[in-house]
């Protein structure tokens, strides 16, 4: 006997009423397959959201990422992801993402796109200017410069952060994980 394709047919005359069996299946929903099956590789990571460090797995293929999930080897998360967390492949992957820097000079209106580079070079010199024009000698500090760091770097990036700016005389360092 030839079953309708029409699912309420296929649920009446496989006496599945629950639709639970192959009632439930489609052509497309039985050639389905996880996007993960696909990846060239897997590449441990750690979610960059917050300072608890879930781990995650990242899918690659032909050297794009196709897919982030939590990763179940990580002592911390066991496999879960917060919703941020689990959001992650949106942040690397979103059409909204920029990919290149942009700058905007005093009292313009308008932002324009300038080199890596420039932007590094011109962030160095202005701490380097701030720093020597507000040099406190006596106390071998300067406090014409603060630091707030993020939730996101792990224990071992704030505390090179720390080294650096403690070695440019900065005494206000802070950081978001602690507030």
């Amino acid at each position: 006997m030839v079953i309708p394709v029409w699912p309420v047919w296929k649920q009446i005359a496989s006496r599945d009423l629950n639709a639970l069996g192959d009632t439930a299946k489609s052509d497309r929903s039985t050639q389905l397959a996880p996007r993960t099956r696909s990846a060239d590789k897997v590449v441990k990571s750690v979610c960059p959201y917050c300072a608890v460090g879930c781990g995650q797995d990242v899918y690659v293929r032909d050297g794009k990422i196709i897919d982030i999930e939590g990763d179940a080897d990580s002592p911390i998360s066991r496999g879960c992801l917060c919703p941020k967390g689990g959001a992650t492949f949106q942040l690397v992957t979103g059409s909204h993402r920029l990919h290149h820097v942009l700058y905007r000079r005093p009292h313009a209106a308008d932002w324009e796109t300038i080199p890596l580079e420039q932007a590094m070079d011109m962030v160095a010199a202005r701490v380097h200017d701030a720093r020597e024009s507000h040099w406190d000698r006596p106390n071998r500090r300067t406090m014409s410069i603060a630091h707030l760091g993020g939730a996101t770097l792990d224990n071992e990036e704030n505390y090179l952060i720390k080294k650096l700016f403690t070695a440019l005389g900065i005494v206000q360092i802070e950081n978001q994980a602690r507030i």
